[in-house]
């Protein structure tokens, strides 16, 4: 177990040094995963299969902003919440 929260701890700090590239990198893989699902359904044409992998990319991209978006916000406050304190008790 704690080599999974010093994993988890570790990505989470990666995630944070490289917000863009995570969310590059995610939009990259689900335009690909999308395109590789979509050309498996033969009854759509070549033009639908690409706007339904543009879309589905988006969307993920878009929750992914989301989520870097938070994680900026909790870093953020949880930096700050220790300054205050010391600010407060001075």
């Amino acid at each position: 177990m704690a080599e999974s929260t010093s994993t988890a701890a570790s990505i989470r700090k990666w995630v944070v040094e490289h917000k863009l590239r995570s969310v590059g990198c995610l939009w990259l893989s689900g335009i690909a995963g999308s395109i590789a699902y979509n050309w498996s359904q033969p009854a759509m044409k070549t033009s639908v299969k690409i706007i339904h992998a543009r879309l589905h990319a988006q969307a993920l991209t878009l929750a992914a902003l989301a989520g870097a978006a938070a994680v900026e916000y909790y870093d953020r406050s949880s930096v700050e919440k220790p300054t205050d304190e010391l600010a407060r008790s001075a």
